[in-house]
């Protein structure tokens, strides 16, 4: 049987974070990340938006038999779009998660959270080398506010990162206009 794939562009492309089947570097044309802030939680989440000229890399993996439901409820605030005719040699029924835009608020108020990037940004090194926390930067748009919570991690699947990833992630954030204490 087949099953169908869904496209990770944040912390499912760190392959620590998961156990999902059979994941793969992939490219998303046509999208490109965006931090939403929103009314259901404090921090940010990282989302997606349609951009003619912008193409995305990250990964795709196996839906779990077949679930959309029991994946669809992980994802809760996100709606699951039909990617598969975007995915660069794509071969199954592909998704991606965007932000459900009933959920918006803004302006920019709520914290991106540290511990959720580096989560991020180590998974963007490890299958991606250094172009893709490069990629990563360069390709998500509408950052706000960054809360430290790396000695405290709020981020549920929090990773301890080397120097190396520490580094990268702080040196990403600083040619933002973002840097750390």
């Amino acid at each position: 049987m087949t099953h169908p794939r869904f496209f990770g562009y944040g912390s499912l492309v760190n392959l620590t974070t998961h156990t999902y089947p059979d994941p793969k570097p992939a490219k998303l044309r046509g999208w490109r990340r965006v931090w939403r802030h929103t009314q259901i939680q404090e921090p940010a989440f990282l989302s997606v938006e349609p951009c003619d000229h912008t193409t995305l890399l990250g990964v795709t993996a196996a839906v779990p038999n077949a679930d959309w439901a029991a994946l669809d409820e992980r994802e809760s605030g996100y709606l699951r779009r039909d990617v598969t005719h975007l995915i660069d040699d794509a071969v199954q029924s592909t998704a991606v998660y965007e932000v459900d835009a009933a959920h918006y608020l803004e302006p920019v108020t709520r914290p991106i959270l540290l511990s959720y990037l580096d989560v991020v940004v180590q998974g963007y090194l490890r299958v991606f080398g250094d172009e893709g926390a490069d990629h990563f930067f360069d390709t998500t748009h509408n950052w706000g506010p960054i809360l430290n919570d790396r000695e405290a991690p709020r981020y549920p699947r929090a990773r301890t990162l080397t120097a190396e990833e520490t580094a990268r992630v702080n040196a990403g954030l600083a040619a933002m206009g973002q840097p750390l204490d």
